[in-house]
């Protein structure tokens, strides 16, 4: 008589699907300080952590339940943003914001530097798209009908 094992409950389809909370894009960044302070002062976000103490090359900042991971590798290790490798590749992170006229008027008061502002960004995509001091796009947007 053969057994048939059955399937552990980590592959059972009846159990609840969400399971994932969050992720965190991962930027490789020229000058970590720089960009820590770009993120702060430009995008309202907070350090969250940088190390190690002792000689930092890598942070996390924070806003709103979103992390941007950054991390500076050597010179010969550059930033290379999306759009710098494909025209078609625009963007390094999507955002979804509940308010993003709100957020784009507090943006603008802090001198961030746009690629587009506040418009339909592509069908359906409210919202804007700033550029990070290393290049990276980040799109902030809410999905609407016109």
């Amino acid at each position: 008589m053969s057994s048939t094992k059955t399937a552990s409950s980590s592959t059972d389809t009846s159990a609840p699907t969400r399971n994932l909370e969050s992720i965190s894009p991962f930027f490789i960044v020229k000058d970590l300080q720089t960009s820590i302070s770009h993120y702060i002062e430009r995008f309202g976000f907070e350090l969250a952590f940088q190390g190690p103490a002792d000689d930092p090359y890598y942070a996390g900042v924070k806003r709103d339940g979103i992390t941007v991971m950054l991390k500076a590798i050597t010179p010969d290790v550059p930033p290379q943003p999306n759009h710098t490798r494909h025209e078609w590749a625009g963007w390094d992170a999507y955002v979804y914001a509940l308010d993003p006229d709100t957020l784009f008027q507090e943006f603008r008061r802090r001198g961030a530097s746009f690629v587009k502002e506040l418009s339909f960004i592509d069908d359906g995509l409210w919202g804007f798209e700033v550029t990070d001091a290393d290049g990276y796009v980040l799109a902030f947007f809410r999905l609407r009908n016109e």
